[in-house]
């Protein structure tokens, strides 16, 4: 059992690199939605007046042609729709779009078409009870004063507000529990002319005090909560940063708690398993957590690129399990098929579902409907329970 302070960050859908994962997932979901067998691997790069998506797609040409001269419009439908129109400096109208998309290499087609995996690597799942959801504490927070960032700006409760924003959260454990809260960071992207004072009250009583239970930020005094640090955050978006599909993995994930694999999530479709392997992980852990068989769990998965059975698979409780990794992982093998189309076929994958997923975690999204998140599902815990 452990003392210590854990740190983890989220950001808006108007960050940059998040910007890009979206335009990622809505190209894939526009494919899908055309041909569900379509083979998607795109990423997205935003800068200053300009978005390039580029990447590899195999579709069916009778079923996808409209798809494809459809990319541009869903690039500026995105970028509007997180609000970069007209009162930003990056305008979803007037931006340049550029593509370059290429066929997926037959190298790769070749072993997917076997049902083996889209690519090697390891994926790692992780729960935790801190949360009602299974989620470490310091994400799940951060989450939702994001979430309560962007609300009030759609909702004009704070008007001055734009598109771009970041929360960072500092929890203390005490014996390896979330008992407080230490510190909070927000940084929102604003209007300019507008008063330091008045930002930082607004947040404070607009986004974070609607959001944190009061019990969680006993003795907190006010130089623990930090409001844009550097005074001002009137430049913002892609004409601040440039941005990048998958360069917010640990956003997506669990905010550093858990370890990552390093693959990341959007832009491609389910045969990709740094996306689907990746679910499949989350959703074992979460129901070992949830049959009480441990309080944590973090599973790691690998595969080679087309073959279908794993490569390895480890189980770690930290200490917190009530019987073996072993016995474990023995469960889990009995009552779940982790070859990648098994994987595909449970969670039924094959859907234009993954857009809404590029902003504000994969994990733990109890906001969203069940399914579309099929892997939050705990309906294997009774089983465990029983074994």
């Amino acid at each position: 059992m452990r003392n210590f302070l854990f740190t983890s960050e989220s950001v808006t859908e108007g960050h940059p690199d998040k910007m890009c994962d979206q335009i990622s997932d809505a190209v894939l979901d526009r494919m899908l939605q055309s041909d569900p067998m379509a083979h998607v691997a795109c990423e997205c790069s935003v800068t200053t007046g300009m978005v390039l998506v580029m990447g590899e797609i195999k579709a069916d040409p009778d079923k996808s042609a409209s798809a494809f001269a459809d990319i541009p419009s869903v690039v500026r439908n995105t970028i509007n729709e997180i609000g970069y129109s007209n009162k930003c400096d990056f305008n979803g109208n007037t931006c340049a779009v550029l593509t370059s998309i290429d066929p997926q290499s037959s190298c790769i087609d070749q072993g997917v078409n076997k049902e083996g995996a889209g690519d090697q690597g390891m994926m790692f799942g992780f729960a935790c009870d801190d949360t009602p959801e299974l989620m470490p504490a310091p994400i799940s927070m951060a989450h939702k004063l994001v979430k309560r960032l962007t609300a009030v700006r759609r909702e004009n409760i704070i008007p001055y507000l734009n598109p771009d924003g970041k929360s960072q959260v500092t929890f203390e454990y005490v014996d390896d529990k979330p008992v407080r809260i230490k510190k909070i960071l927000i940084s929102a992207h604003h209007e300019a002319g507008v008063e330091y004072d008045r930002i930082r009250n607004d947040i404070i009583n607009n986004v974070i005090n609607p959001v944190v239970p009061p019990e969680l930020m006993e003795g907190m005094t006010d130089k623990n909560i930090h409001v844009n640090p550097t005074g001002s955050f009137v430049i913002g978006g892609p004409v601040a940063d440039s941005g990048l599909t998958g360069r917010k993995i640990i956003v997506d994930t669990y905010g550093g708690f858990s370890r990552h694999g390093g693959g990341a999530f959007s832009g491609k479709d389910p045969t990709k398993v740094d996306r689907s392997a990746a679910y499949a992980a989350r959703y074992l852990a979460k129901n070992v957590v949830a049959a009480g068989l441990a309080r944590k769990c973090e599973l790691q998965i690998a595969y080679a690129i087309g073959e279908a059975e794993p490569h390895s698979i480890m189980i770690d409780t930290f200490g917190t399990g009530v019987i073996s990794e072993a016995a474990i992982e023995k469960l889990l093998l009995a009552n779940f098929d982790p070859r990648p189309a098994e994987i595909i076929k449970r969670f039924d994958l094959r859907r234009p579902i993954y857009r809404q997923l590029a902003s504000y975690g994969h994990m733990g999204r109890e906001d969203l409907d069940l399914k579309d998140v099929p892997w939050e599902a705990t309906d294997l815990a009774d089983i465990l329970k029983k074994c």
